[in-house]
């Protein structure tokens, strides 16, 4: 059931997103003077967090006990996700978790926000992403007003790339705790974790069960603070 559980909620994150974002592209019309176009640029970006978080999952083997539907939804979320590449993702995310804070830790730079944000975005992009989404946007442009594209399409893939690197490495990594997996979290309350980056707020729970999908680590949380 659990692995049923997690194929479903997985599916669900990445059909949400392609039905929002063709209503976006398609259907939606611009008025940059109406907070509502605001409120759907954050409504996708949270959606595009939603496939990385994804993507994130399958990375640890949790969205499907099948390997090779675990791995093909990941490498799924983590393409429409700005191209990213889940083989680049995949190995780098394990030094991670192994080397902590350290060296070795491709997440990780000593440096204020914006000198680390550019080490980590450095770390993980590619022409060959890059070059697929210039090509992908001009193919786009054929169908769709091109206001909606930038709006709708790359600017939520930028915003969710720093929300991701805010909530889910910044916060719990800077200045390393002392403890044992380097890590910290933030207060319990689970509809900001929700929000803020589907419950990596709680990063610390993250290191201790890294086998804890994203929609369960509300319940690691409450743990701690018993």
């Amino acid at each position: 059931m659990k692995n049923l559980l997690g194929v479903g909620i997985a599916c669900f994150v990445i059909i949400l997103w392609a039905a929002s974002l063709y209503y976006l592209l398609a259907v939606f019309e611009v008025s940059f003077s109406s907070p509502f176009t605001y409120l759907l640029v954050l409504v996708q970006t949270h959606l595009y967090t939603g496939l990385f978080i994804t993507a994130h999952d399958a990375m640890h083997h949790v969205v499907s006990s099948h390997r090779q539907l675990n791995h093909g939804i990941g490498r799924l979320a983590a393409l429409l996700f700005a191209f990213n590449s889940y083989t680049i993702l995949l190995p780098k995310h394990h030094e991670h978790h192994r080397f902590v804070a350290t060296d070795k830790d491709p997440d990780y730079h000593e440096g204020s926000f914006v000198v680390w944000y550019y080490h980590f975005a450095k770390e993980y992009i590619t022409w060959k992403q890059l070059l697929a989404m210039a090509v992908t946007f001009n193919l786009l442009k054929l169908l769709f007003p091109q206001n909606n594209i930038i709006l709708f399409w790359i600017l939520p893939s930028i915003l969710a790339t720093l929300q991701l690197f805010y909530f889910g490495t910044y916060l719990p990594h800077r200045n390393p705790p002392d403890n044992v997996h380097h890590a910290r979290s933030q207060a319990k309350n689970h509809l900001w974790a929700f929000l803020s980056c589907y419950f990596f707020g709680y990063h610390y729970e993250h290191h201790d069960a890294p086998n804890t999908p994203w929609w369960l680590l509300w319940q690691a949380k409450e743990k701690n603070n018993e």
